[in-house]
């Protein structure tokens, strides 16, 4: 899949996902909604299909053939994940139906004693999925939640977040790439600031996972959030890293079969990190599904995955930022390959409608992140973004199909 050391095939690459073949309105596919979920390449079909089709069974239960084969096959895709985010062991990862319940997880969990009072940071870019957690957790215990601010370009204010943190503050809440602006964040140096006062820190990686190198242990986080369907896996799994030394003392957070040891009417025995989160029958089709989409990824490279979506970017921000009533709306130096834009004059679902038409499929809306949103006095913005899989040749597709539509819209 590789034309040389340092360019992607993307012919070839796309001959992987067999979506990609269809037609939308008498009209070739042209996928830009990656920051929404990724297509998958077949090898994830296959893998799902094939534990479906040959090991189906409950996992870590049965001493029957079929239950060891699924039992291995899961805690390989955890092995798989721990690696794929250099984890330093394989027990700090616990498999989650995704990102949102990842944050669910340790808001209940983790601040499962938070005071009246103390406080928990998170900034103005952030999903819904990194804000309500935290507000249900304030209302419930009279704890306060604080904001960093962004400045006109889509940026943190840095200082403003150094000063917010206080010797009340319990933990603080970041994206990594922000779904919404495309921003990456300095999770790094964010991190070396909070934990030198010693405030641990959650990260929101789902949008960072699929395009840069995670490293865990060298971003120097306590908690890292994913979703497999952003990173060309399986819909209803994700997974929490968490260090093991905090996952160790919380409490579990939901109560069923497979997280306990010893059960009577008297009292419980939890079992084991990190089974002690992983109640009920997990998803194991999904981690499965994950593993491939993670040997996926591996066998391309996530370097020159980065790169190639970053000429994309460049390419159709430029082209983008030349349509005269047309405004890019967040324009960080450091972004992911992501882009919001507004049309003056016109709603942002009126321009995904039309361009829909010409099989163009992009985003639109307030993408769970209203508060960006306001900041920027819009409602609504339409949001392209790419994938590995992504050519030129789409970015001028939809570049025309954009057109027509503002044509449209403006008599």
């Amino acid at each position: 899949m590789q034309a040389s050391k340092n360019t992607l095939d993307v012919e070839a690459l796309r001959q992987h996902f067999p979506i990609l073949t269809r037609q939308v309105h008498g009209k070739p596919l042209v996928y830009l909604d990656n920051a929404a979920t990724t297509q998958r390449p077949q090898m994830v079909i296959d893998a799902v299909r094939h534990f479906y089709e040959y090991s189906n069974a409950n996992v870590h239960r049965g001493v029957h053939q079929l239950s060891v084969e699924a039992s291995e096959a899961f805690e390989a895709a955890r092995r798989s994940l721990a690696q794929f985010i250099n984890a330093s062991l394989d027990r700090e990862v616990v498999f989650t139906r995704g990102t949102t319940e990842a944050i669910n997880l340790v808001a209940n969990s983790f601040l499962h004693d938070i005071q009246p009072g103390d406080e928990i940071v998170i900034t103005h870019m952030e999903h819904h999925a990194n804000i309500v957690p935290w507000q249900l957790l304030c209302q419930k215990t009279g704890s306060v939640l604080r904001v960093v601010p962004i400045n006109e370009l889509g940026e943190l204010d840095l200082l403003a977040f150094e000063q917010l943190l206080s010797e009340r503050t319990r933990l603080v809440g970041i994206v990594h790439v922000s779904n919404a602006l495309g921003t990456v964040n300095p999770i790094e140096r964010m991190c070396q600031v909070a934990q030198a006062k010693g405030i641990p820190v959650l990260v929101d990686g789902a949008q960072a996972t699929p395009h840069l190198k995670v490293d865990v242990q060298a971003l120097g986080c306590d908690f890292y959030c994913l979703s497999g369907h952003k990173m060309y896996g399986p819909t209803g799994i994700g997974a929490l890293w968490a260090k093991a030394e905090h996952l160790e003392k919380m409490p579990p957070w939901q109560g069923g079969g497979e997280m306990i040891q010893h059960v009577s009417f008297s009292e419980t025995t939890f079992n084991d990190i990190p089974h002690k989160f992983e109640a009920g029958t997990p998803n194991v089709a999904g981690a499965i599904g994950l593993k491939a989409a993670i040997d996926f990824i591996d066998s391309i490279g996530i370097d020159l995955i980065s790169a190639h979506e970053q000429a994309l970017l460049s390419y159709a921000h430029a082209e983008l930022s030349a349509v005269p009533g047309l405004r890019v709306i967040g324009q960080a130096p450091e972004k992911g390959p992501v882009i919001s834009f507004v049309v003056e004059g016109a709603h942002a679902n009126d321009v995904g409608t039309i361009v829909d038409h010409f099989g163009v499929a992009l985003r639109t809306g307030h993408h769970c992140a209203m508060p960006a949103m306001q900041f920027f006095g819009v409602s609504a913005t339409a949001r392209v973004s790419f994938a590995m899989y992504n050519q030129i040749a789409e970015i001028d597709v939809f570049m025309r199909a954009l057109d027509h539509a503002m044509g449209m819209l403006r008599s």
